[in-house]
């Protein structure tokens, strides 16, 4: 997906902007992506599937360097509000060459982010966001889902609220969690 120089930002979005800042960063002839959560209820009876912001004040934006600086600083996001629209996600696992002090922002590998994708937009409202200290893996359990709508997924194996699912981590504390995963619907995945 990232041509030349670009690459996946991680940018975020001041509270409750999120559909702002998408129609904000289109309109600049960007690409972005808002991975949605597709939620079941009941209204008078009937069973409907509504979508939310997965990630209710994260946006991943493919751009250079250049594009993201501009972007950022652009004084016509910020006029008549008092908190920026838009700002990096920082990388707090490295450090900055140029600043031992600073923290560079987090950009994701397209092999991840394109996974991360796949996952994120199938339209079934057991997808969820998941907290990692929430998680035990078993050593060794990197998998592929092989059969069902899953299937091309790739992550690690984890159970949750009772079962077993497959987890996507984009980032360190960001990952996704399938609905349930059958053990034959999984083969080892060689990383």
């Amino acid at each position: 997906m990232s041509t030349g120089n670009k690459q996946w930002f991680v940018l975020r979005v001041s509270y409750g902007r999120i559909i702002k800042a998408k129609a904000f960063i289109e309109a600049k002839g960007l690409e972005c992506y808002v991975p949605l959560r597709y939620k079941e209820v009941r209204k008078q009876g009937k069973k409907r599937i509504i979508t939310k912001p997965l990630l209710p004040s994260i946006i991943f934006l493919i751009a250079t360097v250049e594009q993201v600086e501009t972007l950022i600083h652009d004084n016509k996001v910020m006029t008549n509000e008092s908190q920026a629209l838009l700002s990096y996600y920082f990388d707090h696992t490295i450090h900055r060459q140029d600043n031992p002090n600073r923290n560079p922002p987090l950009t994701i590998r397209d092999e991840a982010m394109n996974n991360f994708i796949r996952l994120t937009s199938i339209k079934n409202p057991h997808i969820i966001p998941v907290i990692s200290n929430n998680i035990q893996f078993k050593l060794g359990d990197n998998v592929i889902v092989t059969e069902g709508e899953f299937k091309g997924v790739h992550g690690r194996v984890a159970r949750i609220s009772g079962q077993q699912r497959v987890i996507v981590e984009l980032f360190d504390g960001c990952l996704v969690a399938t609905a349930y995963v059958p053990k034959k619907a999984m083969a080892i995945y060689k990383i």
